[in-house]
């Protein structure tokens, strides 16, 4: 089964075009059912438009219309796809599907229906009618080949649309997430070479491609020199797209109904304040009041709740989008000044704060990615199962110490290894003195019964560099040292 190649134009995305292309020429019989999702500016629609170019299939964009709307315009999609003269009056989404399942009698033939929360909004039993027309044994679904793509940026719409008792549990074939760029490939997308400068980018914009080409109109960075003139000039300027783009993400989405209690829920992690009761303090609500706004931001997928990996019942949330962070941050008490063109000043001003509140933070959250994506078995001693953070109690001390970065290994029916143990610092040089501490929480865990920590490597990440005594110590096999290039480069 030869698969369609990819355009030349599109940057990586070859696990998903690899996968939406086995699925769109499978010449089983039946018609069979994807859902792609993925928050917007990921580029969802260059995959699917691109897709249903390549196999001569049937592209519609819904917009927000009444359902007569919608099925006109897919009347007229459909008829130039098939060439017919005139288009094809629509009177109903059962008629509209079982037409799209038609088109597909004769070989295998994609139907991509793109923003697919419109169209189910406007018209609720859309997933029950399609539900029902891809119903096992249906002559219409068994003499089809057509492969029906549903595709939508709401993440609470389309994570339900699958899951619990939602009409489509159970009908789909393909279930493909489409996420940011991770850290090294944006960093690829943005041409930038010095790992520095990166990752000063990615604690802004993160890997979303939009941002880049159409949002700055390829406006890069040229330097590190450069980068303040860079944050000025497009995302702290009013007439720049990535201004207001932060308050659109959670516009956007049509299960952020509150969106001021939601905006002071991210606006407390962006603080720090990363438990539920912290930003139940934060915003002054009782804890018990937080689960459906949590759990809301989570479905959103503008939140994640990292578990402590060694502490049952302990969690910690953080915004999975840079840009969020960086808004409520740094751009929300400054918003004023910024929309009066003072975007250059407010920056001199903020400056440090960034470096403590976003960059430090996210140059963490890098490492633990690194840990858990890139680096070696070998480097870790095993294949890590979990990568988080949390705290290690110590009762002779009275206190407890948070571990930036731990890595646990699967059980294997004994207690649980612990791989690595790591402390992470942006700014600040590392020492003997860091590495002392991991040694004293490696103790520490020597003495539980659920974990097995005598092997554990210690990690340190910097970025900015490591004393000499450091480097004498990794020298020696007893730390791991994790600088900018090794993690952009390395293992």
């Amino acid at each position: 089964m030869e698969l369609p190649s990819k355009p030349i134009e599109m940057f990586d995305r070859d696990d998903e075009w690899h996968d939406l292309a086995r699925f769109a020429v499978d010449d089983a019989a039946g018609a069979t059912l994807g859902v792609v999702s993925g928050r917007r500016r990921q580029g969802k629609t260059m995959l699917l438009y691109a897709l249903a170019q390549a196999t001569n299939g049937l592209y519609f964009a819904a917009t927000e219309a009444t359902e007569a709307d919608s099925l006109r315009r897919l009347g007229q999609v459909i008829a130039a796809h098939v060439g017919a003269p005139a288009p094809l009056q629509l009177g109903s989404w059962e008629q509209a599907i079982d037409v799209l399942l038609d088109i597909g009698r004769d070989r295998p033939t994609v139907a991509v229906l793109d923003e697919f929360p419109y169209l189910a909004l406007a018209s609720r039993a859309l997933p029950s009618v399609i539900q029902h027309a891809l119903t096992p044994g249906r002559p219409e679904r068994v003499t089809s080949r057509t492969r029906l793509l549903l595709c939508g940026s709401a993440m609470s719409f389309m994570g339900g649309l699958l899951s619990g008792a939602a009409p489509l549990r159970g009908r789909a074939g393909l279930e493909l997430p489409v996420a940011p760029l991770n850290y090294r490939l944006a960093a690829r997308f943005w041409e930038l070479d010095d790992p520095r400068l990166a990752v000063l980018v990615h604690a802004i914009l993160g890997g979303t491609p939009a941002y880049r080409r159409e949002y700055v109109r390829d406006d890069s960075p040229s330097s590190l020199a450069d980068f303040d003139s860079w944050v000025a000039r497009t995302v702290l300027s009013p007439t720049s797209p990535l201004f207001r783009e932060a308050r659109y993400l959670l516009a956007e989405d049509p299960g952020l109904r509150d969106p001021t209690l939601y905006h002071s829920v991210l606006a407390a992690v962006a603080e720090g304040n990363t438990t539920r009761g912290g930003i139940a303090g934060y915003i002054g609500r009782k804890s018990t009041d937080l689960q459906h706004p949590l759990t809301v931001l989570e479905d959103a997928g503008l939140l994640a709740r990292d578990a402590d990996p060694l502490r049952s019942g302990r969690s910690n949330y953080r915004i999975t989008e840079p840009l969020i962070t960086f808004y409520q941050a740094i751009m929300r008490s400054t918003w004023t000044r910024l929309e009066r063109r003072q975007g250059a000043q407010v920056w001199r001003s903020v400056r440090q704060r960034f470096e403590s509140a976003v960059l430090g933070p996210h140059f963490e959250q890098l490492c633990r990615t690194w840990v858990a994506e890139f680096a070696a078995p070998e480097t870790l001693g095993g294949i890590p199962a979990t990568v988080g953070h949390g705290a290690i109690n110590d009762a002779a001390g009275r206190t407890s110490h948070e571990v930036d970065i731990m890595a646990l290994g699967d059980p294997d029916g004994g207690p649980r290894p612990v791989l690595a143990l790591g402390e992470v610092k942006w700014g600040e040089p590392m020492g003997v003195a860091h590495l002392n501490r991991l040694h004293h929480i490696r103790s520490l865990l020597e003495h539980r019964h659920d974990v097995d920590a005598a092997g554990a490597k210690l990690l340190c990440a910097s970025g900015a560099g490591f004393t000499p005594e450091l480097h004498t110590a990794a020298d020696a096999g007893e730390v791991i040292l994790l600088d900018l290039d090794r993690l952009y480069r390395g293992e």
